[in-house]
């Protein structure tokens, strides 16, 4: 049984992943707010990640970092704290993570790191330059990272599109948003939670033993951008 933290598994995603892993697996989240899930293999530290001390754990075999942001505005309507909020949220949250549990990973069996980027990152996208910033940001770390900490841990990155989580409701608040949000991607769909859980399942299995550094885009057949 391989003991797997997640960071921000309380919702969306991260509750996603943490549902799909946990029947099988040791799980540790760590989260403002518990999840809403009672579970023999789960423990759940409750901690802001940017301003608590986080827990000391001995060993763990994969560290997922999930927490993000979703703040589109103009350009004109950003403030210079919009991106500095983003960036600690996406980035240094995540640096502090692993800063802290490098030890415990590096104890781990076929160790692994995987963060999230957003689909924003590589496409051009409208209102989106503080997030696609921030996560670009993420994209450059799960590299350098890849090639730093190899052959010991594994480091890699999913970017998906649009995710019907409570971080996204936003954008799809009513019958036309989700109309216009399908219309935007080939395969006419946006994702679900799980489907984002089930690549995130496999890419820290020893299935991906091979792959790191890599930024996997979960995004439903989008190859351009039109405003």
């Amino acid at each position: 049984m391989n003991k797997i933290l997640v960071i921000g598994g309380s919702k969306g995603i991260g509750k996603a992943i943490i549902d799909s892993l946990i029947d099988e697996n040791s799980i540790i989240n760590i989260s403002r707010t518990a999840p809403l899930l009672s579970h023999t293999n789960l423990n759940h530290f409750t901690c802001d990640i940017l301003t608590d001390d986080l827990p000391e754990i001995d060993a763990i075999d994969t560290l997922i970092y999930c927490p993000g942001s979703i703040n589109l505005k103009p350009i004109s309507r950003l403030k210079l704290t919009d991106f500095r909020e983003d960036f600690e949220i996406n980035v240094i949250g995540a640096v502090k993570a692993i800063q802290h549990y490098l030890p415990a990973l590096k104890k781990g069996n076929n160790p692994s790191i995987l963060l999230f980027s957003t689909v924003a990152a590589k496409l051009g996208m409208p209102f989106h330059a503080s997030v696609a910033t921030a996560k670009s940001a993420v994209e450059g770390l799960t590299k350098s990272l890849g090639a730093e900490l190899a052959p010991l841990i594994r480091v890699n990155a999913i970017a998906p599109t649009v995710t019907d989580t409570e971080l996204a409701s936003k954008l799809l608040r009513n019958e036309r948003m989700i109309e216009n949000i399908k219309e935007r991607h080939p395969l006419k769909k946006y994702l679900a939670p799980k489907e984002v859980a089930d690549l995130a399942s496999y890419l820290i299995s020893e299935k991906a033993g091979a792959i790191s550094g890599q930024i996997f885009e979960l995004d439903c057949g989008i190859v351009s951008f039109k405003i």
